[in-house]
């Protein structure tokens, strides 16, 4: 009888008759079949609608003169917990009156940005644009732009069901899914980081992973650089995937002939990331350089405040009100020294397993520096939680951790919220006066006190990712 479970398809390594034992790590060398990688998509789907469903209720039913929903939304996007930037965003931006972004732009001397340049990176001011140009509502515009990114999300499932089967439920049925699919653009930007850990383990078209290592690898730069151009945080990702193309790939065995180091493609994976960081950029900076250059400076200018969730406002209190410029001068130095330093950490920890075991883990170290950037970096956004989900299913991260994750980013994605609704109301909302403000702070020392241990767990976890039967077959 074949032990091989109903919907999953598996291959003997090339060159070995059926029946043959086995190498360690290549029985596992098992994919989805395609009705249950149907089956993944499908459950997506539903978990996409429901995010959906949960942001259109802050829409409509009327409309003021300038599309904004009304009666009450300025209570409601906070009281009903259905706040999402794409439908705040419809107005102030000049996004609902269809102006091609950045080329006319600029930022007030008072920060504010007008004609057209939004605080994004290009391609996702271009999906906004996009996503804008046939509405007339913020709700129009919320259900053009859920059209467009949907796909994103649904790709990512696949490719996560194709690379760790059904783990990639972690991120089908999650509850960031359902909270922060729609809340802002990120879906774009987790896809094209999936799909960078993707063609390096799973190549492309009939030839798949057995293309060399540095094509696979430079296709994943291409992946990473259109990733800035989305959310910018890919390109943490760049400086683990060049390490792994030097030393070999999978347990070394995917160097060029004759070499010990892959010194070449190491620069190779690195310069492709930053061309194609640069050519997407480049007609923007050209054209209209003024209204390019303000997103990046809105970004550098924005304080770690009340609205950024993250651990810089609290743990600085009440030094770190926004009127106190020496103290957000000061985080503005301290937190990207701190990022960097994780950074470093990670990779040298990465490097001292690369000699222990052979390979050097790419997929855990970008997860620990992820960690890091989410900890330390001055805004911590509810939705930057969509970026870590796809980790927890490329990892071997224990379920406690994942379960402690999600109750505290749900602690704050609604927490939050609730308590903005009590401040806007001028009620008591202190932290002994309330659940909100409690479950704010639950949610912003829980995920930096998980944020921290997971950065020491991802280092040590193992990838989901098995190897294909031709990678095996090299050994």
């Amino acid at each position: 009888m074949s032990t091989v479970p109903a919907g999953v398809t598996a291959a003997a390594p090339a060159g070995e008759p059926e029946g043959t034992p086995s190498r360690p790590g290549a029985g596992r060398a098992a994919r989805l079949g395609r009705g249950a990688l149907a089956a993944l998509v499908l459950l997506c789907g539903l978990t996409l609608l429901l995010g959906f469903a949960n942001k259109d209720r802050c829409t409509g039913p009327e409309f003021d003169t300038w599309g904004r929903s009304q009666p009450g939304f300025d209570e409601r996007k906070y009281a009903d917990v259905c706040y999402s930037d794409i439908q705040y965003l419809w107005i102030g931006r000049d996004v609902d009156r269809h102006v091609f972004p950045y080329v006319h732009g600029r930022i007030t001397a008072d920060g504010a940005l007008e004609g057209g340049t939004v605080e994004y990176p290009v391609l996702t001011g271009l999906l906004i644009w996009a996503g804008a140009l046939f509405a007339h509502t913020d709700a129009e515009f919320l259900l053009a732009s859920a059209l467009i990114m949907a796909p994103f999300g649904l790709a990512t499932g696949w490719l996560l069901g194709r690379l760790s089967r059904w783990r990639a439920l972690i991120w089908v049925l999650s509850p960031p899914l359902v909270m922060y699919a729609f809340h802002n653009w990120e879906l774009p930007v987790v896809a094209c980081a999936v799909a960078a850990v993707y063609v390096v383990h799973r190549g492309w078209g009939s030839r798949g992973v057995s293309r060399p290592l540095v094509q696979r690898a430079t296709v994943s730069a291409v992946l990473l650089g259109l990733g800035f151009a989305f959310k910018l945080y890919p390109a943490i990702f760049v400086l683990p995937l060049m390490l792994y193309v030097l030393t070999g790939g999978r347990d070394g065995r995917e160097l060029p002939a004759g070499k010990t180091r892959d010194i070449a493609g190491m620069v190779r994976v690195a310069l492709v990331a930053m061309g194609t960081a640069i050519a997407v950029n480049l007609p923007f900076a050209l054209i209209g350089r003024e209204g390019w250059l303000a997103s990046f400076v809105f970004q550098g200018q924005r304080k770690a405040d009340i609205t950024a969730n993250s651990i810089w406002f609290w743990a600085l209190r009440p030094d770190s009100d926004p009127q106190n410029t020496a103290v957000h001068e000061y985080i503005g130095v301290v937190s990207p020294v701190l990022v960097f330093a994780s950074f470093a950490v990670a990779c040298v920890i990465g490097w001292v397993r690369f000699q222990r075991e052979g390979s050097y883990p790419w997929i855990a170290v970008s997860a620990a520096m992820l960690c890091g950037f989410l900890l330390l970096h001055k805004v911590h956004s509810p939705q930057y939680t969509l970026w870590l989900v796809p980790m927890f299913v490329l990892l071997n991260l224990r379920w406690g951790w994942i379960a402690a994750y999600f109750v505290a980013d749900l602690a704050m994605g609604i927490g939050i919220f609730l308590w903005f609704a009590q401040i806007a109301a001028k009620q008591p909302s202190g932290i002994y006066e309330g659940f909100a403000a409690q479950a704010v702070m639950i949610g912003v020392w829980g995920r930096a006190a998980l944020l921290v241990g997971m950065f020491v767990a991802f280092l040590g976890a193992k990838d989901t990712v098995d190897p294909e039967p031709a990678l095996v077959a090299r050994t």
